[in-house]
């Protein structure tokens, strides 16, 4: 088996990222304090690419390179640090460019394709496998606690650089956005999704950033003693620790020791998964939770809010 018809048909659309950081001194004038390496590709023939946010947060001046040796600059279109997206646009059209797939249909254990730069080293390819999927901040440590994060998990060789190249599946596809490494580890890295990737981008297209909504509660995980306690014949779901007073979920009736096991017709595995349900659901529309209060189970309607941040955290 060789990758190298994958790799050929999917290097033209891949690019190098060069992000100038400039600021201003206290003279007035403008200098250059750094210039990050990263990755990005093309995922619309348009012009537009996709990419971590902290490849180019802060930028001043973003150049990209392809492997035909063109440069062009790119402009941010729209980016999202919880998620650490990023869309870029280059006044280019017709450029070669990689399918979004489906990350939620690619098993642990299938083959994987990573492209990137890593340490510089321009349009390199490594291959490995999925090694594991859902993987979180937790996992992954020294992330953004108010982030979201579900993350594939590969041994694809991914390295400084390789942030914000693709993680094709033997389709071609890409599955995911190279995000991060297990530091002091051997082919641990981590992957966004592209799922959670294509549920965002309409949003990051038509403005720029995430407006986000919120239940108004802070949630736990489960552990075997309060399972017991509140009667739950599992841990799934998440356990309700405080409900903020006048926020969506106060005015529904929930209360602490609630465990919210649906959200909206989709069971809720964890604090995590409801904490991007509840994010990405939409300011203002109103959902149905599903409550479990020890041996009752119900329905209730709750109309969402904007999500603000509290206390260096953010609220489901």
């Amino acid at each position: 088996m060789s990758f190298a018809p994958l790799a050929k048909k999917a290097d033209p659309a891949v690019a190098t990222v060069k992000a100038r950081v400039e600021k201003e001194t206290s003279s007035g004038r403008r200098r250059a304090v750094s210039e990050g390496l990263g990755t990005a590709f093309v995922y619309d023939p348009e012009g537009f690419m996709l990419t971590n946010n902290h490849v180019i947060e802060d930028a001043t001046d973003i150049v990209v390179g392809f492997v035909d040796g063109r440069e062009m600059r790119a402009t941010v279109v729209g980016r999202d640090k919880h998620t650490d997206i990023a869309v870029l646009r280059v006044d280019e059209r017709g450029l070669p460019s990689l399918s979004l797939g489906d990350s939620d249909g690619i098993d642990v254990g299938d083959w994987v394709v990573a492209i990137g730069n890593p340490f510089g080293l321009s349009h390199t390819v490594s291959a490995g496998i999925l090694s594991a999927k859902g993987r979180t901040r937790d996992d992954v440590k020294g992330l953004d606690p108010s982030g979201y994060f579900n993350f594939l998990q590969t041994d694809a060789s991914i390295n400084p650089g390789n942030s914000g190249g693709p993680l094709l599946s033997m389709r071609g596809e890409v599955v995911g956005i190279n995000a991060a490494v297990r530091a002091n580890a051997n082919n641990i890295g981590f992957a966004i999704p592209i799922n959670m990737v294509k549920q965002l981008l309409p949003m990051l297209l038509r403005d720029g950033k995430i407006r986000r909504s919120a239940l108004g509660v802070f949630v736990d995980a489960l552990n075997p003693i309060e399972a017991g306690r509140l009667r739950r014949p599992d841990r799934k779901g998440a356990w309700v620790q405080k409900v903020i007073a006048g926020g969506p979920a106060d005015r529904a009736g929930l209360s602490p020791d609630d465990v919210i096991v649906a959200f909206d017709g989709k069971s809720v595995a964890d604090p995590n998964e409801l904490r991007w349900l509840a994010s990405i659901a939409g300011v203002n529309k109103t959902v149905t939770l599903r409550i479990a209060r020890l041996e009752r189970v119900f329905d209730v309607r709750v109309t969402l809010s904007e999500l603000e941040p509290i206390d260096d955290r953010e609220e489901p």
